[in-house]
């Protein structure tokens, strides 16, 4: 985790308020891997889940990626989360939709969580405009969400490639003649449990916090359907 000083958070907060209100850009749907690529993972088709998630039949290991931090320093998804639960999402921070409400949403149900479960999740934004999203910026925006939350940047075509490994669709952002530019990407996050560091859960947009804020526990204890029938 990064920590995060409350003055930090105070001038993170009016931007993060004055960007949702003035940006005209726009984030993607949810949206699988094109056909005849990367498809990881198969949603259960029974209620044996506990989660309120995707539970996958067949989880996955969290995608090889080496980018920089919103400290400025290189980061190893990989290496520098094992042993942690990780919410893994790829956006951007001019995002006015569903990249803030995503990130809100996960900040709220953290909140609600006992500091045993907060000290073992990690929030990881992965930004898919990295030449506008600089780790200082990253940190700046990240920081209204708190300290679980981690912000890489870096080449967008290693971000594309393990987007991509766990199923989610990311497009070179695209600049408009008024100046704009959107980016669209798949919206959903992928849950990483701590023992294994595999992908086990899948939450598309629109999930609540109240269903966020039940599973985390969960997440954090590794809790899988597999492990529970043996």
């Amino acid at each position: 985790m990064n920590p995060r000083t409350p003055r930090a958070r105070r001038a993170a907060a009016a931007a993060f308020a004055l960007t949702a209100a003035l940006t005209l850009a726009a984030c993607g749907q949810d949206a699988p891997a094109p056909p005849g690529e990367a498809k990881p993972g198969v949603s259960r088709a029974d209620d044996a889940s506990p989660y309120k998630g995707t539970e996958l039949t067949t989880p996955f290991a969290k995608p090889d990626l080496q980018l920089t931090d919103d400290q400025g320093k290189p980061f190893d998804l990989r290496k520098d989360t094992a042993g942690r639960t990780v919410l893994l999402f790829f956006g951007y921070t001019n995002c006015p939709d569903v990249c803030p409400t995503t990130m809100g949403d996960l900040s709220t149900a953290l909140a609600r969580q006992p500091q045993s479960v907060r000290d073992n999740v990690e929030v990881v934004f992965v930004t898919t405009d990295p030449e506008r999203d600089t780790p200082e910026s990253l940190d700046t925006w990240l920081a209204a969400f708190g300290e679980n939350f981690t912000g890489l940047s870096g080449d967008l075509a290693k971000v594309k490639k393990a987007a991509l490994g766990v199923g989610i669709s990311v497009d070179d952002p695209t600049k408009h003649h008024d100046g704009t530019v959107t980016s669209d990407h798949g919206t959903q996050v992928i849950a990483f449990t701590p023992d294994d560091n595999q992908g086990r859960v899948v939450y598309t947009s629109g999930t609540t916090v109240d269903d966020f804020a039940h599973d985390l526990p969960l997440l954090t204890r590794g809790v899988h359907t597999d492990a529970r029938q043996q």
